[in-house]
């Protein structure tokens, strides 16, 4: 330096400088050090940040004033710094010669002038709004600048006449310059042209690349969200990040806006910003897709170099996938590879994520190993504040300017961590958005063999759970290298101070690993344990509530009850062990800083006597044995969720691998041709690997011809569409479709929007076509119907439409696209049969709707046929005969014979009933018949259909099988379904089930008080004082730490030791064992109390009131025992234990300081204000943005099950961009509301660091201004113990807010453990005799009822006496009050007025189970529960196995039983999938046969029952229940054929006669004349006796009992079934 200053001015002096009360630099090194660091700093990254602005262009921005003004003062400064330069040489001529240092530093920091003035422009062009370069550099000057500025003003005051005149002026211009470039560089530059960032939506034309994207919105705006779509559009909430300036982005000052707007009112979904260009899907997912393309491609050259040439132009595919994303075949592959065995290699999806990804997390890499070293530099100032507390004469700036850099540290240390975990977190983001698009795209290109290997399931878990894998490991994956960083560092450092000592705690810490891996692998097999027996519960808790009725019928609650404790138990008993290693693992991660420092410090000073135990070696160990604490837990956890991590990757990659379906194997292109579809020579699979499905397909379908296929179940007709599509794989031939394609399912797909989105399905509105569409589907009348007509919101699967009504839409949406080729699967055959006709007639027949278009249908109602062009006859997966109906019936082949079987059935049964009813027309609604006798005497069908049809009317059986199991012979007889209920079911239900209502604002302090009932509130207090305790001995630890290092300023080591070690040692001990007992009371306090909640729960569900049931989605209650019971179960727990850590923490830290430095107390009130507000602010806002974010992330999963279910109806349409379009949206608007909470975690961690390291920086300027007064024993505990609690306060703000969300979970739980209940099960004092009732008299008097409070009466004084024995059928309408009066003997329903006794007891007056348990009903709805079949029949096991098996034989389901392996034993699977439903309505009467009660009431329900059984069951139900009272429910005349007499519930008083009973209500239209008289007896052969139909819904049609609704009318009416 003496060359570059000379010899008169020195570099460094130390008695100017350190020792004295006025300190100041040396001039050599104010010109040296202060003025070149800010140049070395801006020219050392000018290269980097030039290749930066090349990179990024965000537009221009208009040079405004403030720009001119910075452009102006970055000249000047260069004018006033080479002013100086020139001053120097003119010097150097006048002979005053001056040292180098003079030239070189003006000349230099004028360069760096320029460089930055340069900076400033360049910035302008390239639309940086607020340069982090230039504000670092301006402030490094500013800082450099303010000790010559001092020591200039020292040297003036000091000096009579400043000697350098002009370079003290110039100093002064530099300086001013320098502090207005700092203050403008804190403002922002107005937003560039041409970006994409939007101030001002309104005054800002959109960008091009905006337009893109609103258009793309609002292109499917119209079938989405309806019309706010596209408000949301044009009116872009701009994220202000966008537009904020460095120092508000350091600070996320920018967010501040929205905590204050949560503070005050809760956010809403309009109040979140949009997401940022850079986070959109529409930016991340091509970039991924992108990389991973090109890894593909890599591994297709690489897997075999000499065979490029065959894949650069691979031959026209053969097959109907592609393997991966290139065109070339499996076999192609295995004719190249067959010379060189070599070894597929697998594409690397890792390193895709990682080229895609991996350039903007290194940044966040960067800042975590900036932060990782500044951590370090604290304990250094810590020993030098401790050492200068010993030194009583050293000045006093030196502790004040330690104090002030032990703050300055802090914060910086705090701004870089948070922008480290803001760069984490939105790389976390960034490859979830990616991965969910990826997979959401693949899954519409996917072959229908690889969609077998992945079950709907298992994606749907790959967009959640591995994409949620991969975002929770972003966050923490740097400590994979940071960690081992921070622990090398941190022995470094122990070992400066401890000397090998610290090898005693370094083994402590290696032995506590393995202990910790061990509690871990426990701890993972008992979730694992825990998560079984939760499942089972939850799929016990599933089928009881929906069979709650069945199980109030039959008297079982209690049976339930006790089999879901069962598995509670076992649940809380695994939960109690995991708690109990819970416990174990606290107390080890609490202590094990303590066993460390314990070890070191006993080794070090038992090791050598001279090693003295002082403050400073203490308190300085201290502060670095708790930064070892975080790797030290962190790692082991990075590791289990890397190794998670990569199991999620190998999934997600070898979905990723699938072959797709190849776009090319139909040729779709629009050739004139006479032939619209063509099939030349196709063969057909499923799978590449399995048998062909469909051989030697010719078929040529001219343009604008009607072709039926038709053929038996499973010979290939729905595959012959599927290969028309191109949804199977081509083997061999040719397909071509020409033009556009319509294409309606088998089973209706039906999209979770409204009605009209549902039709429209993309196209735009067109109201006369609309109607058109309607009318030719028979969908007019159901909008009647519908709530909101066609705006009715459709739920998922089409959930409140029936099965008929759906195929009607899915028709709907295939008229309404106006294709070219229509491609109908079998949509006849979920609709009624006058519908189907109508639909026929106006849609696809001849004259329908459709004429001119191709239409291919396949069906089995064979009455059509005679009106189609063509007809294919498919047998086997082969075409066996095709021509038009003439053709084919003189073929006299399969067609003709086919024909023939389809209609023998029923000329030998129920002949002379059909001619009778044929007689009896009059009985009959004239639109009902007259709809059957058109469509059967209009087409020239044999006889035998003829009459088929007319029997319909007679036997209209319910449909409760799927399509596919039936027969085709069944098909045409039973293809019956009646929308009617569910249409009004839905009507009700849009008014009866109220959303559910989300918590808004704060939980309620009983809630929390609700809670700590549950724990017990003697144990609750018991915790608060246990964690006291465990904190107290802490603190005393700590504070006898500081007695012994004050022993070595009084030298009484040696005397001591052992006293000071073992005090020590028993203190932290203490510590140890009262921090396990405190958590094992924590876990048995909140194991009971998830006990408790949970048996209230149930308690009260089981005697909730049906009504409840009704009303309430069954989801809704499954997730009060699912996820609120887990979070009261897991997640509260460890919230709780974790809040009253860090609370007791805090507490402690502020003891300590305020024992140590009492005037510290002055600080903590502001302190304490400023934290409780910005906790409130934050905990506010949080709580919100956490709910939105759950709500919005379902759509996404639901969206997405959707379409997969619908894939082939989404290509057939060609939607599919529109719906990959869709689901970047519903990802979008989930990540608007994720990505606020990120940075609301940022936002509050700057805040809350801000107030601990203001705590550091007072407890230091405290310890510095009472140094005389406090030893250093005192002085090291207050402020090591300040700087734990930053990380402490910001826990417990996160922990408050994690228990609000938490504790809503007891809340909900609260909620419905409260509702009403229905009577109690048993009253002691009123309990009927053990054998009652003996007659089985039942009799009701003037009663009526209604189903709610509020609600219409369903029956109206209804008087009548039922002697006992006595068989009676019941009667009427559907909505008459049928299956209401069943109900009111079961109390299901309570009586409005009158009442019910049998046998003389007033069932009002006797409990529920005493009364049920005498009754038997066979239901509509055979109800079974997964479990034994023995449990099925008999739960409470009152009956022996003999008993049993007689009911099984009367039931005719012995053989059955008899040839299963494990007989009674046998498991029946939920809800009793694994029987048919016919032998499922024979276990309910086994059940009857068992229970063997005096009353029996029979809800008709054999529909599912073949003839002959059903006759079987009739005998059987003579026989068996011969003296006992049965009640029938009956739709059909002929079921109540041979009963004593009928009741018809809708008159106040029963009409009864011989035969039978007629429901009437007055008819409006026709003046409301009276029934006509019993008709005459009806011919039953004896054969035939009850029962056989429909069932009518119990309870959940809409009961209309007012005058005026007839049995007349609508097609979806199902009046015709009335008897």
């Amino acid at each position: 330096m003496e060359r570059l200053c000379g010899p008169e001015l020195p570099f460094w002096v130390a008695n100017q400088t350190l020792h004295t009360d006025q300190p100041d630099l040396p001039l050599c090194f104010q010109l040296t050090v202060l003025s070149w660091l800010p140049c070395i700093y801006l020219w050392t990254v000018s290269p980097i940040y030039l290749f930066y602005l090349k990179k990024n262009n965000r537009g221009y921005i208009m040079m405004s004033i403030m720009n001119r003004f910075k452009t102006v003062f970055g000249l000047l400064l260069w004018f006033v710094c080479w002013t100086d330069l020139f001053y120097t040489f003119h010097e150097t001529q006048q002979e005053i010669s001056q040292p180098p240092i003079f030239f070189i530093t003006p000349l230099m920091l004028g360069m760096t002038m320029l460089l930055a003035t340069f900076f400033i422009q360049c910035e302008r062009l390239r639309g940086v709004q607020s340069s982090g370069v230039l504000f670092i550099f301006w402030f490094l000057s500013v800082l450099c600048a303010v000790v010559p500025f001092r020591s200039k003003i020292l040297q003036a005051s000091s000096e009579v006449e400043v000697t350098d005149k002009l370079r003290f002026t110039t100093f002064y211009f530099y300086f001013g310059l320098v502090v207005l470039e700092l203050i403008l560089c804190c403002f922002n530059e107005k937003p560039p042209l041409f970006s994409n960032v939007v101030a001002d939506p309104v005054s800002h034309p959109l960008q091009p690349a905006q337009k893109l994207s609103t258009l793309c919105m609002l292109e499917h705006a119209s079938y989405i969200e309806g019309p706010e779509c596209f408000e949301d559009c044009l009116c872009l909430n701009v994220c202000p990040e966008s537009t904020a300036g460095f120092l508000s982005k350091m600070t996320f000052w920018w967010f501040t806006s929205m905590a204050i707007k949560g503070y005050k009112m809760p956010l809403e979904a309009k109040d979140l910003w949009s997401l940022n260009q850079r986070d959109s899907s529409k930016a991340m997912v091509p970039k991924l897709l992108k990389e991973w393309e090109k890894e593909q491609a890599k591994a297709k050259r690489k897997q075999n170099p000499s065979s490029q040439v065959f894949y650069s132009k691979p031959p026209p595919s053969t097959t109907n996938h592609i393997g991966g994303a290139s065109g070339a075949s499996p076999e192609e592959d295995e004719v190249l590879l067959s010379d060189q065995k070599a070894v597929p290699r697998q594409p690397s999806f890792l390193r895709a994520l990682i080229k895609a990804f991996g350039p903007y997390f290194l940044i966040g890499s960067a800042y975590k190993l900036l932060q990782d070293v500044i951590t370090f530099v604290n304990p250094q100032l810590l020993r030098m504040l401790i050492s200068f507390t010993k030194q009583k004469d050293a000045p006093d700036w030196w502790g004040y300017s330690l104090a002030f850099l032990m703050f300055f540290t802090a914060f910086l240390q705090t701004l870089i961590l948070h922008q480290h975990f803001q760069y984490c977190f939105v790389t976390g983001m960034h490859v979830r958005t990616a991965l969910i698009g990826a997979i959401y795209r693949k899954s519409l290109a996917i072959t229908n063999a690889a969609k077998r290997s992945s079950t709907l399931g298992e994606v749907v878990n790959l967009m959640s759970v591995d994409a949620q894998r991969f975002m929770d490991l972003t966050t923490f994956l740097n400590m994979l290298w940071s960690a081992p960083l921070q622990i090398m560092l941190t022995l470094y450092f122990l070992w400066q101070n401890l000397g090998p000592s610290v090898l005693a705690g370094v083994a402590v810490m290696i032995l506590l690993i393995p202990f910790n891996a061990v509690i871990a692998m426990k701890s993972r097999a008992y979730q694992v344990e825990q998560m079984q027996h939760k499942d089972s519960r939850i799929k016990l808790m599933n089928e009881i509530l929906n069979g709650i009725k069945v199980l109030k019928l039959y008297a079982w609650e209690n049976s339930f009850k006790e089999k879901v404790l069962a598995i509670r138990q076992k649940e809380l008993d695994v939960l109690k062990k995991a708690s109990y290693l819970g416990a174990l693992s606290t107390m080890a991660w609490t202590s094990a800083p303590f066993m460390v420092a314990l070890t070191t410090f006993a080794v070090y000073v038992m090791v050598d006597e001279k090693n003295i135990l002082d403050a400073e070696t203490a308190f300085v160990s201290l502060s670095l044995f708790n930064i070892l604490r975080f790797p030290l837990n962190m790692l082991p956890q990075v590791i289990s969720s890397l190794v998670q991590t990569s199991v999620s990757l190998k999934r997600i990659q070898s979905f990723l691998s699938h072959d797709e379906l190849d776009p090319n194997s139909v040729d779709r292109k629009n050739t004139p041709s006479d032939f619209s579809v063509t099939v030349v020579n196709g063969k057909f699979t499923w799978a590449q690997e399995e048998s062909p499905v469909l051989h030697n397909i010719n078929v040529l379908v001219p343009q604008g011809s009607l072709l039926a296929v038709v053929g038996h179940v499973g010979c290939g007709k729905s595959s012959l569409i599927s290969a028309l599509l191109g949804e199977t794989e081509k083997l061999e031939g040719d397909v071509s479709v020409r033009g556009s394609v319509a294409y309606v399912p088998q089973q209706a797909w039906i999209q979770n929007a409204t009605l009209r989105d549902n039709i429209l399905f993309g196209k735009l509105y067109n109201e006369q076509k609309y109607r058109c569409v309607l009318e030719a589907c028979a969908l007019t009348p159901d909008l009647e119907v519908l709530p909101g007509g066609d705006m009715t919101e459709i739920g998922e699967k089409g959930i409140n439409l029936s099965g008929g009504q759906r195929q009607r839409v899915s028709l709907a949406r295939a008229l309404y696209s106006d294709a070219d080729v229509y491609l109908l699967d079998d949509p006849l055959s979920a609709v009624d049969a006058h519908v189907s006709k109508h639909i026929f007639d106006n849609l696809i027949g001849p004259e329908g709707a459709l004429k001119g278009k191709t239409r291919i249908l396949v069906t089995h109602g064979i009455s059509y046929l005679p009106q189609v062009d063509n007809i294919v006859v498919m047998a086997d997966g082969r075409v066996s005969e095709m021509g038009s109906y003439q053709e084919l019936l003189k073929q006299n082949g399969a067609f003709a014979e086919f024909l023939r079987n389809y209609a023998l059935e029923d000329i030998v049964e129920e002949d002379e009933a059909t001619e009778e009813i044929i007689d009896d027309e009059d009985l009959y609604p004239e639109d009902t018949l007259s709809n059957h006798t058109d469509m059967v005497d209009s087409e020239p069908v044999i006889n035998e259909a003829k009459r088929k049809f007319i029997r319909q009317i007679s036997i209209i059986s319910a449909d409760g099988e799927t399509p596919k199991s039936r027969s085709v012979r069944r098909h045409g007889c039973s293809q019956r379904k009646h929308p009617e209920p569910q249409e009004k079911e839905s009507q009700r239900i849009e008014k009866l089930i109220q959303a559910e209502t989300a918590e808004t604002g704060r939980v309620k302090l009983k809630v929390y008080l609700e809670y700590a009932k549950a724990v017990g509130l003697l144990l609750s207090v018991l915790i608060c004082i246990l964690y006291g305790c465990q904190s107290a001995a802490a603190i005393g630890a700590n504070i006898w730490l500081s007695e012994w290092t004050n022993d070595a300023l009084q030298n009484q080591t040696e005397d001591n030791v052992n006293m000071r070690v073992g005090v020590y040692a028993a203190l932290g001990i203490t510590q140890g064992v009262l921090v396990m007992i405190s958590s094992f009371t924590l876990a048995m306090g909140n194991i009971g109390a998830a006990r408790k909640l949970h048996h209230n729960l149930l308690a009260n569900k089981l005697h909730t009131h049906q009504s409840f049931f009704d009303t309430t989605p069954i989801g809704r209650i499954i997730n009060r025992f699912s996820k609120d019971i887990y979070v009261i179960d897991e997640t509260l727990p460890s919230t709780v234990l974790m809040f009253l850590g860090t609370f007791f923490v805090s507490l402690s830290t502020m003891i300590v300081i305020i024992s140590s430095t009492p005037i510290f107390a002055v600080v903590i009130a502001p302190l304490a204000f400023v934290y409780i507000f910005v906790q409130r602010f934050y905990v506010a806002t949080s709580r919100q943005l956490k709910r939105l974010e759950s709500i919005n992330r379902s759509p996404i999963y639901s969206h997405f099950s959707e379409t997969i279910t619908g894939s082939s109806v989404i290509r057939a349409f060609g939607r599919h961009s529109a719906f990959v379009c869709m689901s970047d949206m519903k990802v979008d608007e989930n990540q608007k509301s994720y990505y606020p909470g990120i940075v609301s975690n940022r936002w509050l961690g700057v805040r809350i660091e801000f107030i601990g390291n203001c705590i550091v920086l007072f407890a230091a300027l405290f310890a510095v201004t009472g140094k005389d007064d406090l030893n250093p024993g005192l002085v090291g505990l207050s402020v090591s113990y300040a700087l734990q609690v930053t990380m402490s306060l910001n826990w417990m703000v996160r922990m408050t807010s994690d228990l609000e969300n938490n504790i809503v979970a007891v809340e909900r739980v609260k909620e419905y453990s409260e509702t009403k209940t229905e009577a109690p099960w048993e009253i002691e004092d009123k309990k009927p005799p053990p054998d009652w009732p003996i007659q089985g008299n039942v009799e009701f008097h003037n009663y009526s009822v209604r189903y709610r409070e509020g609600l219409d009466l369903v029956l109206k004084n209804l008087s009548l006496s039922v002697k006992g024995g006595e068989k009676v059928g019941i009667v009427g309408r559907t909505g008459a009050g049928k299956s209401s009066m069943t109900l009111c003997l079961f109390r299901l329903l309570e009586a409005a007025e009158g009442e019910i006794s049998i046998d003389d007891v007033k069932i009002s007056e006797i409990g529920l189970h005493d009364l049920r348990s005498k009754l038997t009903i066979i239901p509509q709805e055979p109800v079974l529960f997964s479990g034994t079949l023995r449990m099925n029949l008999d739960p409470f096991e009152k009956y022996s196995d003999e008993e049993v098996w007689k009911a099984l034989e009367h039931s005719h389901l012995h053989k059955f039983v008899r040839n299963q392996p494990a007989k009674l034993e046998m498991e029946c699977s939920e809800g009793g999938e694994n029987l048919s439903v016919g032998q499922r309505q024979l276990v309910c009467l086994a059940r009857a046969l068992l229970r063997k009660t005096r009353i029996l009431i029979l809800d008709e329900a054999t529909a599912a029952i073949d003839l002959e059984t059903d006759d079987l069951i009739q005998s059987t139900i003579r026989t068996q229940f011969e003296d006992c009272t049965v009640f029938t429910i009956a739709h059909r005349l002929n079921t109540v054929m041979d009963y004593k007499r009928s009741v018809n519930p809708l008159r106040s008083v029963a009409r009864t006669c011989a035969g039978i009973a007629v429901a009437w209500q007055p008819d409006t239209r026709s003046g409301g004349e009276a029934p006509r008289a019993c008709p005459r007896k009806l011919r039953v052969p004896a054969s035939r006796v009850p029962s056989r139909g429909q069932s009518a819904t119990s309870g959940t049609a809409s009961r209309r009992v007012n005058a005026g609704i007839v049995a007349r009318g609508s097609p979806t009416s199902r009046a015709h079934q009335m008897a």
